[in-house]
């Protein structure tokens, strides 16, 4: 499929031949999420994306000094730290967050340094339970409340006062079973930051309503943005994932620019792609789809992605004793991808279940840190279980080698991880300047940009 857009459109206008997704979800005949079909698309302009913003060590340093201080992230989920003195300590580039558990509904934060002469409290990238925080250097320790508890020989230290020695505290707030955390002390409320976010993902999308089943963290070669933003379209279907096209509608992916923070597409499964070669039968598209029964004949009128939707009800709503009889074919299905700037996805359909973050792998520009999180419902009345330990891989690990993950959906990551390196290196070999975006379908990767040049030039 190449098909120019007509003159008369104005930039940004232009769409897929053939139904919309919004067309093509109404047409499933189910009730469904006003906040499903919403469309929300801006025009943000044509021009190139220069590629020093992924390689320049001045621009990657101004984003910790201007952003990644500023801004709302999520550190950890609320079954991270279920018990009074868990806690969680969360890193991102030179920045090192304590996130403990203080009361058995009170969360805080504090900077991970101790304030005798600055050794991390508790080590990077590291869970645990204690009831004190104790440098392992010198002995300085504090409750779990910040306040000053021990400091050996303290007669040699008559400057020290309990009150101006508590632990400086960061920013803490909670919202859809997640806990975050924001360094700058003049931070807006979480709410105002969330926006359209909150409005969307309530109700049955209540991602508190889900936990952690298994958690996977990998290195990729490339910058934290390049790497988030080979999740934050569908174009690159036809050529990353060719083996989709039978059953995947990746050119006519709705994309939404809700706010400057928040993003989504909807990307429709058992449904071809524009680009596939031969119109299928229905029963074509049944037998090749990944979620569906197998050996199963379709009778007239039914189609592959009810048939599949509600294979996925029936074996789902038993697997996890939740009942999904009211959700429509596109929340069993489809991939519903929302973005929160600037590293944030979370996915509210059901056999879709995953979060993802990107961070700065430490100060390395050239490196990222991808936490793969995969969430399951909770049944009435259950209590979600302790979050499983992160299950590292190496940079050319396979995602097919994590046990427990469905070994077809691993070689998905792969394929999505795969053009990383060579991407990065790209981006320095290029005599182009930058990188030239569709206009519709590479929204996304703009309104972050704009959204971090707003940081950047306050």
């Amino acid at each position: 499929m190449n098909v120019q857009a007509p003159e008369s459109l104005k930039p940004g206008e232009a769409r897929c031949p053939g139904p919309s997704t919004r067309d093509l979800i109404l047409r499933d005949g189910w009730e469904v999420p006003a906040a499903l079909i919403a469309e929300d698309y801006t025009f943000l302009g044509d021009e190139d994306m220069p590629y020093d913003r992924y390689t320049s060590p001045a621009f990657f340093q101004a984003e910790f000094d201007r952003m990644w201080n500023k801004v709302w992230q999520w550190a950890c989920r609320e079954e991270h730290i279920p018990e009074v003195g868990d806690h969680y300590v969360h890193d991102v580039g030179p920045y090192s967050i304590l996130v403990a558990r203080v009361a058995p509904d009170e969360v805080r934060a504090y900077w991970n340094s101790c304030l005798h002469r600055g050794t991390q409290l508790r080590p990077s990238d590291s869970v645990g339970n204690v009831m004190q925080f104790r440098c392992p250097f010198h002995g300085w320790t504090w409750n779990l409340d910040g306040s000053l508890k021990e400091i050996p020989c303290r007669w040699d230290f008559p400057k020290v006062t309990d009150d101006e020695f508590r632990l400086p505290q960061v920013k803490v707030a909670r919202w859809g079973g997640f806990i975050f955390i924001n360094m700058d002390e003049n931070a807006g409320p979480l709410e105002d930051y969330l926006g359209p976010l909150a409005d969307h993902l309530k109700d049955r999308w209540d991602l508190s309503r889900r936990y952690v089943a298994m958690h996977i963290q990998k290195i990729l070669p490339a910058n934290w943005k390049a790497a988030q933003e080979a999740f934050l379209e569908a174009y690159h279907v036809v050529e990353t994932h060719q083996q989709s096209l039978a059953i995947t509608s990746d050119a006519n992916c709705q994309y939404d620019t809700f706010s400057d923070k928040v993003t989504r597409f909807v990307h429709t499964v058992g449904i071809q792609s524009p680009h596939y070669p031969v119109e299928q039968s229905q029963q074509e598209i049944i037998e090749k789809m990944r979620f569906a029964p197998r050996g199963v004949t379709l009778k007239e009128g039914e189609t592959a992605r009810a048939t599949a939707a509600q294979f996925l009800r029936e074996t789902m709503s038993e697997e996890f004793k939740v009942d999904l009889s009211g959700y429509s074919d596109s929340e069993m299905l489809d991939s519903i991808e929302y973005h929160l700037f600037p590293n944030m996805f979370f996915f509210p359909g059901v056999s879709l279940p995953m979060l993802y973050r990107f961070r700065p792998n430490g100060m390395d520009v050239d490196s990222a840190v991808f936490d793969l999180l995969l969430l399951r419902p909770l049944a009435d009345g259950e209590t979600a279980p302790e979050a499983p330990a992160p299950v590292k891989i190496g940079i050319k690990q396979s995602y097919t080698e994590v046990p427990g993950l469905n070994p077809l959906l691993g070689a998905v990551y792969d394929q999505d991880t795969m053009n990383l390196d060579m991407q990065q290196k790209g981006f320095k070999a290029s005599r182009k300047a930058g990188q030239t975006l569709g206009n519709y379908q590479e929204v996304r990767i703009r309104r972050i940009h704009r959204t971090l040049d707003a940081y950047l030039n306050a």
